[in-house]
């Protein structure tokens, strides 16, 4: 049973009880987390057709709708639930613009039965670019890309989300953990270990 305690149960209350201003609050409370969710699963192809800002307004629309009946059983945290309404969103948008042309997260790794996409690989290597180092020449930034495109493609694929969701989702241990339905300490050494493997490639690269 998810916790709730001080000024969040106060707006929780009284979203359940239809308060409108409170319902937008909480909402706003996670917005932020949810947009960089949402950047970083979005496939390539739809990002001409929508933002961020169309997935959320469907997610909260449905989040109003059904906040009473989380209420009656919140088996998680609220912001744990709301990433899975809003990645189910995502989910659905992406198979109504591109069909079977999208890969079900679901045949690999089971987040929450296979409700959010999966960050690509190009998507993750192109975010660790960023953060991680600016190659001066455009040659050895793309060489580069691709060698870390390579790293995430062989991690087990359970590696590759926790460090999706840790490093860029910017979850927390337990947050990860709870998403990928592991034990904290595994949740743990699987970030570890993929941030080492990348650090690996990125160092051989430093000119």
């Amino acid at each position: 049973m998810a916790t709730k305690t001080g000024v969040g149960a106060e707006l929780l209350r009284r979203a359940g009880e239809g308060d409108g201003d409170a319902l937008g609050e909480l909402f706003r409370q996670h917005r932020d987390r949810l947009r960089r969710m949402v950047q970083l699963r979005m496939d390539a192809r739809l990002r001409g057709r929508l933002d961020a800002s169309d997935v959320l307004q469907e997610s909260y629309l449905e989040f109003s709708r059904c906040l009473a009946d989380y209420l009656r059983n919140p088996e998680v945290p609220l912001f744990l639930w709301l990433r899975f309404i809003t990645g189910r969103k995502l989910q659905a948008l992406h198979r109504r613009h591109l069909g079977t042309k999208i890969r079900d997260a679901g045949r690999e790794i089971s987040l929450q039965q296979g409700a959010l996409p999966q960050a690509s690989s190009v998507t993750l290597a192109a975010q660790l670019m960023g953060r991680f180092t600016s190659p001066s020449e455009a040659a050895a930034r793309i060489e580069l890309q691709a060698r870390v495109q390579e790293a995430l493609n062989s991690m087990d694929p359970i590696d590759r989300e926790v460090l999706a969701l840790r490093h860029f989702e910017q979850l927390t241990n337990l947050e990860t953990a709870q998403v990928l339905e592991i034990g904290e300490a595994a949740a743990s050494n699987r970030f570890v270990r993929a941030l080492k493997r990348l650090k690996k490639i990125l160092e051989t690269a430093d000119p």
